[in-house]
């Protein structure tokens, strides 16, 4: 047995190599902090899962420099479209095809096993991050100093041990990491059995449509999807009465297939049987064991916003965990990870229970409050992104709490690739002299109406000459005049900047 001294010592271990892991660690790397990732798995899973994220998402895959890499494994969505059983249109969720403040379009369709390969090859660009698969984690003992991380190499048998500051648990709804916390689970009450049928396209079926389909049929609910290249998706409700592995045969799918396409046209890729679940994890950390991803909250899928919201737990979390590491910021900072995320992604879940809800009767304005409903015409659906819970932000100031926009530079680039994963300051500079702020708050990022032509505009339409941004976008506080700077400066512990990875 190892005693700590000889141990392999690890800033953070991170449980699980799947997208919202992966990220975790390329965002870690990006901080310059010693990271392990362990994986069970020999290599990434080879068949569909997660099919959609957002212009947030993409933001942070910018961040650690993958964006463009990803970019060619991706197309464009056009939205959603929720129709009754007739087929007429209930719901209009059209996605813009216009870049969003974010910079990036709103709605993305990609394929994981694609997504999973390159955010594990952009590992490989930080010499302090290690990945080992074929590691099952059994055991995490916690002490004063650190973490005893126990792990089986699957691929010989033998027992192995590292030490680390932290703990991430990014190891999916059966977390291994959340039962060493504690942790019990809220929930939200949506629990229903779905048949998932990934196909692959033998011959064009442009019929078929680049939206996404909610058929609204009270008899049996079903979703489709449009994949990358030849992939197609139906999602199809399991009735109460049906045995989940009798549905899954494929005389059975293509039965429940047969008035979209029938085997002259595709090949079944996969066909399973999922539970979707609404839970959220009471207690994301405990000490030095944290929980993201899929560990710490399932979602049914109707938003889209499963993956998406592991990704914004990896993008809260990585800056202050190297704050905590490496700068010598307190570690109750890790306290406003789940005090910030969780009602984030709580109201998400609930949006996407309703959306279900939706789905499964015809009392379509009764089950979603989606705006006015216009006469003859479907209801308009529009879904604005929750603010963060209270944690950081100073919630009495305008904005607290918000996404900022990606302003374009003078020069033609991108604001987050000038700022990289660090913290900013947006001053107008016709209201601010520029040196003041420049002289006060060492180690951020400063950006003025002088480097981005749009930063001045949007803080006066909001009534403010200075916002101050965390490395993951969010709005920390605004002030509206000197006295509100003042505080601003004054809440700030001097972190770090992270340069950019692009």
């Amino acid at each position: 047995m190892q005693d700590k001294s000889t141990a392999e010592d690890f800033d953070v271990v991170i449980v699980g190599r799947g997208p919202v892991g992966a990220t975790l660690a390329n965002l870690l790397g990006l901080c310059g902090v010693r990271t392990l990732v362990l994986e069970r798995e020999a290599r990434a899973y080879h068949l569909p899962r997660a099919v959609h994220f957002d212009d947030e998402c993409m933001r942070v895959f910018q961040t650690i420099g993958l964006a463009e890499t990803i970019l060619p494994h991706v197309i464009l969505s056009p939205g959603m479209l929720f129709l009754d059983a007739a087929g007429r249109m209930l719901l209009d969720w059209s996605r813009p095809q216009t870049l969003t403040p974010m910079g990036w379009h709103l709605s993305y369709r990609f394929h994981q096993p694609d997504l999973e390969n390159v955010l594990i090859g952009g590992l490989a660009r930080w010499p302090h991050v290690s990945l080992r698969n074929r590691c099952d984690v059994f055991a995490l003992d916690q002490d004063e100093d650190g973490v005893r991380v126990r792990y089986e190499d699957l691929s010989n048998g033998r027992l192995g041990e590292v030490r680390a500051g932290y703990v991430i648990g990014c190891d999916g709804a059966r977390s291994l990491v959340r039962r060493f916390i504690g942790s019990g689970m809220d929930d939200l009450g949506f629990h229903e059995r779905w048949l998932v049928i990934d196909v692959l396209l033998k011959r064009d079926r442009d019929d078929l449509g680049d939206y996404s389909l909610q058929h609204c049929d009270p008899r049996r609910p079903a979703t489709y999807v449009r994949g990358t290249g030849t992939r197609r998706r139906w999602e199809i409700t399991v009735l109460p009465d049906e045995d989940s592995q009798e549905v899954a045969l494929p005389a059975k799918v293509w039965e429940l297939l047969s008035r979209w396409i029938t085997p002259d046209d595709a090949e079944i890729e996969r066909a399973a049987v999922y539970t979707f679940h609404s839970v959220i994890a009471q207690q994301w950390r405990n000490d030095r064991l944290l929980l993201a991803g899929d560990s710490a909250h399932q979602t049914p899928p109707f938003l889209g916003q499963g993956m998406c919201a592991g990704i914004r737990d990896a993008a809260n979390l990585a800056w202050k965990l190297a704050a905590v590491i490496r700068d010598g910021a307190p570690p109750h900072l890790l306290d406003t990870y789940q005090s910030e995320r969780q009602p984030h992604v709580r109201e998400f879940i609930e949006l996407a229970i309703r959306l279900g809800g939706v789905i499964n009767t015809k009392a379509i304005e009764a089950g979603l409050a989606a705006g006015e409903v216009r006469e003859n015409a479907p209801v308009k659906l529009e879904v604005k992104k929750p603010l963060l819970g209270p944690g950081l932000a100073l919630g009495d100031l305008p904005l607290a709490g918000h996404l900022v926009p990606q302003f374009a530079l003078r020069d033609g680039s991108r604001s987050d690739d000038r700022i990289g994963y660090g913290h900013v300051l947006l001053v107008d500079s016709s209201a601010t002299p520029p040196s003041r702020p420049a002289h006060s708050l060492p180690g951020i990022e400063i950006l003025t109406s002088n480097d981005a032509e749009a930063v001045g505009p949007w803080l006066r339409e909001h009534g403010i000459i200075a916002a101050l941004v965390r490395p993951d976008r969010y709005i920390r506080g605004t002030a509206r005049n000197e006295t509100d700077l003042d505080r601003l400066m004054a809440a700030i512990t001097p972190p770090t900047h992270v340069p950019s990875a692009a």
